[in-house]
């Protein structure tokens, strides 16, 4: 007796969990014959209830059937929206970029904008594999500062951007890291320049600067390598290896001192014979 009375306990619970998913299944299901506002309310709260792929559907049926309306441009963003938040970037790319080309003038266009790079900035893998999203990343934020200067997003896309010009910076110096460790020193000195020159604002540019004078002096350049460690002590007064720097510095006066004294010594004793 207990124990029918427990399996039918465990069947009157398995039901009224079987009705709440069909009454929630059903309660999605909208008329066929709804206006594109009303479809437009329902699926804003679908979509604020996170039930994104409901709201997907019926933001997309008013892209289509509805292109014309005033709120098609709003479909259109959520549509992308509810990708984003279901991550897939790819897609929620293009509904992002089908917006800004077909509704220029749209009050949505820069949050598109910006959620395009956003997009872009998610798909950007670990620094050491191929960086095309994270170039698109860089670009996509680049035209929103400019464009959208004064946004309250400003600074979020600006931090964003910090960030994504610094994987590329890592990747350039870590391309460098290995040619100085395998002894290939002219090669690193070019990545290390590059990362100078193009990324001269990031937390490698003083790294690449101190190893490139090192690559100097492992070419015997001492004149060069010098001017390198002086112009890091003066551009980063305050970096953790300045100290390295000027014991640098100091060894290579008295490389240089050296060589003059040595050539002295062969000049004249060639001049004597």
């Amino acid at each position: 007796m207990r124990q029918n009375l427990k399996l039918y306990t465990i069947l009157l619970l398995s039901l009224f969990l079987i009705s709440i998913v069909l009454f929630s299944c059903s309660s999605n299901k909208l008329r066929a014959d709804l206006s594109p506002e009303e479809r437009m309310e329902a699926a804003l709260k679908m979509f604020q209830k996170k039930h994104y792929l409901d709201a997907k559907t019926q933001f997309r049926i008013i892209t289509l059937s509805h292109s014309g309306s005033a709120i098609a441009d709003k479909a259109q963003f959520y549509l992308a929206e509810c990708h984003f938040y279901l991550k897939e970037y790819i897609l929620a790319a293009s509904e992002y970029q089908r917006l800004i080309k077909t509704f220029p003038s749209s009050e949505y266009v820069d949050d598109a904008k910006y959620k395009l790079g956003l997009c872009y900035f998610k798909l950007s893998p670990k620094y050491s594999l191929d960086q095309e999203y994270t170039i698109k990343a860089i670009q996509q934020f680049q035209e929103f500062l400019e464009d959208y200067h004064n946004s309250p997003l400003a600074p979020e896309v600006q931090e964003k951007l910090v960030e994504a010009r610094t994987k590329l910076a890592h990747k350039v110096y870590a391309a460098a890291d290995q040619y100085r460790k395998m002894g290939i020193y002219k090669s690193a000195i070019i990545y290390y320049d590059l990362v100078l020159q193009k990324y001269y604002d990031s937390k490698f540019a003083p790294k690449a600067l101190y190893w490139s004078g090192i690559c100097y002096e492992k070419l015997d350049q001492y004149d060069e390598a010098l001017d390198v460690f002086q112009n890091f002590v003066k551009k980063y007064p305050k970096d953790e290896m300045v100290s390295r720097a000027n014991r640098e510095i100091k060894k290579l006066k008295e490389k240089i001192q050296k060589r003059v004294e040595t050539a002295a010594r062969v000049e004249s004793a060639g001049s004597e014979n």
